[in-house]
């Protein structure tokens, strides 16, 4: 086990250290920082005095080795319109998207895969076209619809839950709905599909022919082997709800990161998107190589392969 974790955690730092290459490259070859800081009716000497001032008049390696060194540390400069750290920044309104993505992904799972295994358990049945149902529409419906559909239900007709804003958990309920539903239809299928191939296993037979009641065959013996991809799987997903929380954070005036990075990218507060692209970037490799920890503690043949 201690062999196989090295080995993941040499692959984790080297998709970090390419992540967060590319992530600089690209932020500073999208337009010219100077010209967009400067603004519109600024003078060519104008540009060029804050190309010199913040340094992107040097090599782009040796920006990024410095820009990297200083990350390495917590420091990632100082934002170019809020003028204070940008760890600052991220520090407060990152609680705002942890909560909301832990909040998502605990739905999704909560949702999923009870359906999922009630729907293995019954092919072809009522629960079975029901979770069928539940997983068409859920890929079919775009997240801002349904976002813009449960404001309008909920909140402004019925008046039941607040719209805007996270001071409670009441703000909370419906972007996690609308952000867990995203994950819902993916990890419900992988769990369903899991959970037949397991229950028609040898094994499973055997633990039927000995006279083992139906749940412990399927929680202490079909759903651990049936729930190993399903872990890589939520650990993915929930790197992708981190990710595109942007437009769910926007919808309902959430101020956590996604959003400081919506703002950001039409101030062209470069030092502000980098930082957030790199934080949600390593929490999806941080996710990952933990998913990958616990499928090989489940399954310990992972660990030789």
């Amino acid at each position: 086990m201690l062999v196989y974790t090295l080995k993941r955690l040499f692959l984790a730092f080297l998709v970090a250290l390419t992540v967060s290459a590319i992530t600089f490259s690209l932020t500073y070859l999208a337009s010219d920082p100077a010209t967009a800081m400067a603004g519109e009716t600024a003078s060519d000497a104008d540009i060029e005095y804050i190309r010199t001032l913040y340094g992107f008049d040097r090599p782009i390696t040796v920006q990024y080795l410095e820009w990297a060194g200083k990350a390495i540390q917590g420091d990632f400069g100082e934002s170019f319109y809020f003028k204070i750290p940008v760890s600052t920044l991220l520090f407060e309104r990152l609680p705002v998207s942890m909560t909301l993505g832990v909040s998502a992904i605990s739905f999704a799972i909560i949702l999923s895969i009870p359906l999922g295994v009630l729907a293995a358990i019954r092919p072809n049945s009522f629960i079975d076209r029901m979770a069928l149902g539940i997983s068409v529409v859920g890929q079919a419906m775009p997240s801002f619809w349904l976002a813009l559909l449960l404001i309008l239900i909920f909140g402004v007709n019925l008046n039941l839950l607040p719209i805007t804003g996270s001071e409670t958990w009441k703000h909370f309920i419906l972007p996690t709905i609308v952000l867990g539903y995203y994950a819902t239809p993916a990890i419900m299928r992988l769990t369903r599909t899991g959970m037949l191939e397991v229950l028609g296993s040898d094994y499973i037979r055997t633990a039927r022919a000995k006279g083992l009641s139906l749940p412990v065959i399927l929680f202490k013996h079909a759903l651990r082997n049936a729930v190993i991809p399903v872990v890589s799987l939520a650990a993915v997903q929930f790197g992708f709800m981190l990710g595109g929380s942007i437009v769910i954070e926007s919808i309902f005036a959430l101020h956590g990161a996604g959003y400081l990075a919506w703002e950001s990218i039409g101030r062209n507060d470069l030092p502000v998107v980098q930082a957030v692209v790199l934080v949600f970037s390593l929490f999806y490799i941080v996710l990952t190589f933990l998913s990958d920890l616990l499928n090989a503690w489940l399954d310990p043949r992972i660990r030789v392969g």
